[in-house]
């Protein structure tokens, strides 16, 4: 079973971001929880090749100014 590990960094420094392992990759325009704050996914990148079930991955996310209903990510 592969394993994502994702750097979540936080455009405008409003928050420190994180690194989680994570099941399957994040999606652009998911909301993810970090912390006690919502975010949304605004870019994926890939930052090295897999190595053997480990993916190496960037997500930039913004603050969501309002916090919609929907499905939230726990990270």
């Amino acid at each position: 079973m592969p394993v994502y590990k994702v750097s979540f960094v936080i455009a405008g420094g409003d928050h420190p971001g994180a690194i989680v392992n994570m099941s399957r990759p994040p999606e652009v325009g998911e909301r993810v929880k970090l912390g006690n704050k919502i975010f949304q996914v605004v870019e994926v990148l890939n930052l090295i090749p897999p190595r053997g079930e480990f993916h190496y991955i960037h997500a930039t996310c913004r603050t969501e100014e309002k916090p919609k209903s929907g499905k939230v990510s726990k990270k």
